[in-house]
């Protein structure tokens, strides 16, 4: 077929049930190629961050009993007691997320993580993008039902609760759901907890989609959770606030930590973690001893980065996880992309907000620009869009084994510096490219 027909027929595969309801992306007529060599390095990323997770994971608990003891402090600021008491339980101390999506920029020379995320939105869309593009002929990455097949086998019996904060998902958690009960011959259910009474969740395993620090706004949130303690629910992800802080990609590069990383991870899974973390910093007010130094900064106290010149301020400033900002492209600020009086102010309330949100900062990844087809319909022709490329694989984890479902492109214009959907992006899955 040719761009139109392929346009064409992507359109019309789009449910009609407003699974993309005021989501509005160009059409691209084709998926995104990675190379053979890159394909194969994002499959090992996947079993690298399973490890990583369950080092972070160790860590914490260790951190919580007296070993680190900074760093659970450092993890639990701002957070409620209930929710720190609930990330120690020992009924899920070493339950981990089943799905792990990074946020990959495609640079000159590989990928960097932007964000790790443990409950990502986009499973039933990349799920939708490859079932549709394969029955173009493309070699997608995870084929026809890699996302289907990946969430079945890592979620092998639970419904899905979807917050109102989540509602924007629901539809496409939906589609998720009627193609899983398909392949499985199952009856699985999306739940919206104002429409259900919490004793009737009662012995379900329960896939949660709502944010940790929302809970106070779902609906018989408070019962659910004191049924999780009970053992009368089983949630996924678990309730472990700690493991949802961006934090962590500053502290895989803490000089304090670097003998715990090299005990805890393998040399490959080591050396695979630096090359794709970009080096950060807890943004932390405390004062330095008059000898001392932030690491690669060259500065002895953080307003000194105020005066920095725009090539200087290739930094990017992330609130972490207990906020509603901590997610989508909410709560960046991209030094070089703002003035100088603007990165002071960001500088400023990173360090105040400090005790009731941590923010993290990291060297900026530069992405590097590509050319794409998309649809114009303007011109009823494809053009080229030169753009920067997120890259979303989504890795599901079975039997302590990671298999990638899938992988997201979002190709946005190169004039961008943050990376995510909009009406001027393309998304597509991606494929190999076999030249």
């Amino acid at each position: 077929m040719n761009a139109a027909e392929n346009v064409s027929q992507i359109r019309a595969a789009m449910p009609e049930r407003g699974m993309f309801a005021g989501k509005e992306w160009l059409v691209s007529p084709q998926a995104f190629p990675i190379t053979r060599n890159l394909a194969d390095k994002l499959q090992a990323l996947g079993t690298a961050l399973l490890a990583f997770q369950k080092a972070c994971n160790d860590l914490y608990h260790r951190s919580a009993a007296g070993e680190h003891a900074w760093v659970a402090r450092l993890l639990d600021l701002g957070k409620p007691e209930r929710m720190i008491a609930l990330g120690r339980n020992a009924r899920w101390r070493d339950d981990l997320p089943r799905v792990i999506r990074p946020d990959l920029i495609l640079t000159e020379t590989g990928v960097s993580i932007a964000e790790l995320d443990s409950l990502p939105g986009g499973v039933g869309l990349t799920g939708w993008l490859g079932e549709t593009y394969a029955a173009l002929d493309e070699q997608v990455i995870g084929g026809t039902a890699g996302m289907i097949e990946g969430f079945s086998k890592s979620y092998p019996q639970h419904d899905i609760l979807i917050s109102r904060e989540s509602g924007d998902y629901q539809p496409e958690m939906e589609w998720l759901t009627e193609r899983l009960n398909t392949l499985e011959g199952g009856a699985r259910e999306v739940i919206n907890p104002w429409n259900v009474q919490p004793h009737e969740l009662t012995g379900r395993d329960i896939y949660r989609f709502f944010e940790q620090w929302d809970v106070d706004n779902v609906e018989h949130g408070a019962a659910l959770l004191t049924m999780a303690e009970r053992g009368e629910i089983n949630f996924t992800p678990p309730l472990k606030p700690f493991l949802e802080e961006k934090l962590w990609l500053a502290l895989f590069w803490s000089p304090q930590l670097s003998e715990y990383w090299e005990s805890s991870l393998s040399a490959e899974h080591l050396n695979l973690l630096r090359e794709c973390i970009p080096f950060g910093w807890v943004l932390d007010p405390v004062k330095l001893p008059l000898h001392a130094e932030w690491p690669r900064l060259g500065v002895h106290d953080w307003s000194e980065m105020k005066l920095f010149g725009n090539k200087e301020r290739e930094l990017v400033i992330k609130v972490s996880g207990w906020s509603e900002k901590a997610w989508g492209s909410r709560g960046v600020s991209i030094g070089h992309d703002l003035s100088q009086e603007e990165w002071s102010a960001v500088i400023d309330d990173a360090l105040e907000s400090f005790p009731r949100n941590p923010h993290l900062m990291q060297r900026f990844a530069k992405a590097k620009v590509i050319a794409h087809p998309v649809w114009s319909e303007e011109k009823q022709a494809t053009v080229m869009l030169q753009g920067r490329v997120r890259l979303c694989p989504y890795y599901f984890v079975a039997d302590d084994a990671v298999k990638m479902g899938g992988m997201l492109a979002t190709i946005v214009p190169a004039d961008k510096k943050v990376l995510h959907g909009m009406k001027d992006a393309a998304m597509v899955p991606c494929s190999i490219n076999h030249e």
